[in-house]
């Protein structure tokens, strides 16, 4: 059986593979009943759903002939470096790392430091830009979750605030 859109074959297969994941990982949690859902619930019926989905667009891939039955291209291993360096960064400024003795940098400085990092996955790099884009989402984010949502933890380093 050939396949007649990679992209799809390979889209379905990742669904298919995280939806059993979350499927698989519900199962650690207490499930419950439909009337008294328990905290596995959601992600059980949400990987199900998922692996089903897959599921379906795996075989869709198989049979039905699509207009883009293009390869895949290569591998995006830049934008995959830098959205995934800028996530970790800002968990680490959030929360700091103790093992290394590192504080924590604070909201402010985590969004700052995920925004220029990020920015840097893409084709062109316009400071600019990106720094008003920092300025905006810091405000919106304070706003959020520090003003609105009454968030408890840092907002700043602990050495500005001391």
């Amino acid at each position: 059986m050939a396949i007649k859109s990679q992209k799809d074959f390979f889209s379905g297969l990742l669904f298919t593979a995280v939806g059993v994941a979350f499927a698989w990982g519900a199962t650690n949690y207490s499930v419950g009943t439909g009337a008294r859902m328990g905290p596995g619930y959601f992600p059980l019926i949400l990987g199900i759903c998922m692996a089903i989905l897959g599921a379906v667009i795996t075989f869709k891939s198989l049979v039905v002939e699509t207009a883009d039955g293009e390869k895949v291209g290569a591998f995006a291993w830049k934008p995959l470096f830098f959205i995934i360096a800028a996530n970790l960064v800002f968990g680490i400024s959030l929360g700091g790392l103790p093992s290394i003795k590192l504080p924590a940098m604070g909201l402010i400085f985590g969004i700052f430091a995920l925004t220029f990092i990020a920015s840097n996955a893409g084709e062109e790099f316009k400071f600019k830009e990106v720094a008003i884009l920092a300025v905006i989402l810091s405000v919106m984010s304070y706003a959020a979750f520090i003003l609105l949502l009454k968030l408890q933890f840092p907002v700043w380093p602990a050495f500005l605030t001391a």
